[in-house]
């Protein structure tokens, strides 16, 4: 009778658990990535005195895939597998994420696009369109500023242009807690410095701190074809500051992706890749 009792008990656990997670909205939700396909070509490029972890899949006009702060290039692997049918596409991790090193030097966005800027030029890419996601987007902002030279395009989803521009408590909100818990699993198994994930943290907490900080004359400069771009439910940035953003640059399409958060790649790959394709392949 108590073996009968306990595995009822147990299907009961079992059917909430089912219940729970069928009842949880795709935007709070936080799939794995999808595989990456075969690279073309991997490695590491000696960048800014750091080596920086790359990958290029597929042929055709350029597009280079910017993950957000302490993700890493895999993450793009529902975008990849479609993109790189008609794109060469690149993926990097950003120094001090996944597979690439630091050093001492303090992060800044205008750093990390010199990074990316150094590697476009190892692989002998004169311009390219940038698909950039939170971090990745401030990076695509910063480039579209100061390198416009290098840009067809910009997809700038979840960035932002000013500190305030992010939601005082996205640290309590359990999806953008998972991504974080996440990451930090994902570090200590392919990092060169596996041991250093609160180190890398801490330091890269000191850009997030201060940056970006633009005015509205930076913005204003941008001429370089752009789209900023939120997901409705997204966890990190106001809703209030992205409209900003598209009013204040010049010519900017404002891309509202629905039922979908801050980590719409994975929420929703389809819906992402027809979005990135309606703007970067017209």
């Amino acid at each position: 009778m108590k073996l009968k009792s306990v595995i009822a008990a147990l299907g009961l656990l079992f059917a909430f658990a089912v219940t729970t997670a069928l009842a949880a909205e795709r935007w709070e939700q936080l799939p794995d990535p999808a595989p990456m396909p075969a690279a073309v070509k991997s490695g590491t490029a000696p960048v800014n005195g750091i080596q920086m972890y790359y990958a290029v899949y597929g042929s055709g006009p350029p597009v280079l895939l910017i993950h957000g702060g302490l993700g890493y290039s895999d993450v793009w692997g529902g975008q990849v597998a479609d993109l790189s049918k008609d794109h060469m596409v690149i993926v990097a991790d950003s120094r001090g994420h996944g597979r690439s090193t630091r050093n001492a030097n303090p992060f800044s966005y205008d750093l990390m696009s010199s990074d990316y800027l150094a590697l476009l030029d190892y692989l002998k890419i004169d311009k390219t369109a940038l698909v950039g996601w939170s971090d990745g987007g401030i990076i695509g902002i910063d480039i579209a500023i100061h390198h416009p030279e290098r840009l067809t395009k910009v997809f700038a989803q979840a960035a932002n242009t000013k500190i305030d521009g992010v939601k005082p408590d996205v640290l309590q909100n359990k999806t953008f807690a998972g991504y974080i818990e996440k990451a930090g699993e994902v570090y200590r198994k392919i990092s060169p410095t596996p041991g250093e994930y609160d180190a890398f943290v801490e330091q890269i907490s000191g850009m997030w701190a201060s940056e970006p900080n633009w005015t509205d004359d930076d913005l204003k400069k941008i001429k370089t074809p752009i789209a900023i771009v939120l997901g409705d439910h997204d966890e990190a940035i106001t809703r209030e500051h992205t409209d900003y953003m598209a009013k204040t640059i010049p010519g900017a399409k404002l891309v509202i992706l629905d039922n979908a958060s801050h980590f719409a790649m994975l929420q929703d790959p389809a819906g992402y890749n027809k979005a990135v394709r309606d703007f970067i392949d017209r």
